[in-house]
């Protein structure tokens, strides 16, 4: 088995995409409507990381604490630069000694996202 997706229900899709296509860098494959629910899935140029926003007028989304998703990241002080460009308030960068370095953000729902670089 692998971890195939990660579903996100967001309030506006448009902003989240745009979210998640600029910070994480995935681009949509695939879009469609069900129902009243609009649906994008976005994933990596290799097709190996995908995640699926999906926006339900006036249905749950994401309100909890304690979950992040981490995305790596080759250009990290680059993307560091931008979150702070685009105001959304990232922290500080961090180096916990073991090689890596990272920050986090807050996607448009609320969720903390991290993106990281692995070093060698």
């Amino acid at each position: 088995m692998f971890f195939k997706h990660l579903t996100l229900r967001v309030k506006d899709l448009e902003r989240s995409i745009a979210f998640y296509e600029e910070m994480a860098k995935l681009k949509v494959s695939r879009r469609f409507t069900s129902g009243p629910a609009e649906l994008a899935f976005l994933t990596n140029a290799e097709g190996e990381t995908e995640i699926e926003l999906l926006h339900i007028p006036g249905g749950q989304t994401f309100e909890g604490k304690g979950l992040f998703i981490c995305f790596k990241c080759e250009n990290l002080d680059k993307m560091h630069a931008l979150a702070l460009e685009k105001g959304l308030n990232p922290s500080a960068m961090q180096e916990p000694g073991d090689g890596t370095r990272y920050f986090y953000m807050y996607d448009p729902d609320g969720l903390s996202v991290q993106l990281r670089s692995f070093g060698g």
